[in-house]
């Protein structure tokens, strides 16, 4: 089972770092669901992950605030926006248009009502100053 968890995991990290560079491809989501199923397969793989630099991060504020930064957010908004244009351009049949719609604007409307997360200590500046 450990294997099949191993195999979700790096499967979902690869689509993740390709949707860090494909405006049409999550990020966040694929990461969420890699370092879930390392949990379950690989500590040193959720470890890394976790505790990566630039991936980590998202991680750590879906777990403790089920929240997602304004820069995700944002991100995301733009990916959906050229997702919906490329359907039109192609020139998608209006029935398809028209249940994409839906289905985006209620993934919008999901992104959009979650917190933003804790400020970070950093942004704060010194303390008792």
């Amino acid at each position: 089972m450990r294997v099949l968890w191993l195999t979700g995991g790096l499967t979902s990290l690869v689509l993740g770092l390709v949707g860090a560079v494909l405006p049409l491809l999550p990020t966040v989501p694929f990461m969420l669901l890699a370092a879930f199923c390392f949990a379950r397969s690989s500590a040193r793989m959720h470890d890394w992950l976790t505790t990566h630099p630039r991936l980590g991060p998202p991680i750590h504020d879906w777990r403790r605030h089920r929240a997602i930064g304004r820069r995700g957010k944002r991100l995301a908004t733009w990916s959906v926006v050229a997702a919906f244009s490329l359907s039109v351009w192609f020139g998608a049949p209006a029935w398809a248009l028209g249940l994409q719609a839906v289905a985006l604007s209620g993934v919008m409307l999901f992104i959009w009502t979650r917190p933003e997360g804790p400020e970070r200590d950093d942004a704060a500046g010194p303390q008792g100053a």
